[in-house]
């Protein structure tokens, strides 16, 4: 399926994007923009669930969302690399859906995968531009295109952000996406091992982190995000 996207979100785990940049993207979604999500990995290496039980699970929440094409590239959860092989992945899927804005995961974090991925992507959105850098499907040459901004979300570790998205409206709607990954997160019932995500202390976490950045900009929840290109404006009121 095959057709331009506003935006792209492109992270190293399912559910990275529900919980670092749900509420952004729900907000563009009641906007009527074209978003979708590109998870790099199965998350296989995750101590509770299965591939099998999180790809159901970040298809409910694509769903919940209104996510116009979720796909996921099966690199190597833990293991993949910035190599040519996986570039050309991200380069593909960027050519064929023509993202103006993309967002991945953040600079640094946590988890390792999260700052390598980000910086897979940032490279290869750079590379979707050149027209060189020959990629096909299914036979079918792609012609090269570049997102306008790459823009890197906050995720687990606090990074000061250059600029916060005012996520109150669509607050209930990311809790409910987040809320679809039962696997992962709090769930009294469970009888897997508790994790660092899994206990209902995470969720209250998620909610004071998005509280704080709502605050820096007077509302009640905000998003944040990280970018290596200054960002600009045609008027000086769009910052307000």
């Amino acid at each position: 399926m095959d057709f331009k996207l506003h935006i792209l979100a492109i992270a190293a785990h399912p559910d990275d994007v529900e919980l670092s940049c749900g509420g952004t993207l729900a907000n563009e979604i009641n906007r009527g923009k074209k978003v979708g999500i590109i998870d790099l990995t199965r998350g296989e290496l995750g101590t509770r669930g299965t591939p099998e039980t999180r790809e159901e699970e970040a298809q409910k929440a694509a769903s919940l969302l209104g996510i116009r094409i979720r796909k996921n590239l099966e690199m190597a959860d833990g293991l993949f690399s910035e190599s040519y092989e996986n570039l050309m992945k991200v380069v593909e899927v960027i050519r064929q859906f023509m993202p103006d804005v993309v967002l991945t995961n953040s600079v640094s974090d946590r988890h390792p995968d999260h700052g390598r991925g980000g910086d897979l992507v940032e490279r290869a959105c750079f590379l979707a531009g050149l027209a060189k850098v020959e990629t096909s499907i299914k036979g079918v040459w792609q012609e090269p295109w570049r997102p306008k901004v790459v823009y890197r979300f906050v995720q687990d570790r606090y990074i000061k952000p250059d600029f916060i998205v005012d996520v109150t409206e669509s607050w209930n709607i990311k809790m409910e996406a987040i809320k679809a990954f039962k696997s992962q997160f709090y769930d009294p019932n469970s009888e897997e091992p508790e994790t660092p995500i899994s206990g209902k202390q995470f969720l209250d976490f998620l909610e004071a982190r998005s509280r704080e950045f709502g605050r820096e900009i007077g509302v009640e929840f905000g998003e944040g995000f990280c970018c290596s290109r200054r960002p600009g404006v045609k008027q000086i009121l769009d910052l307000i």
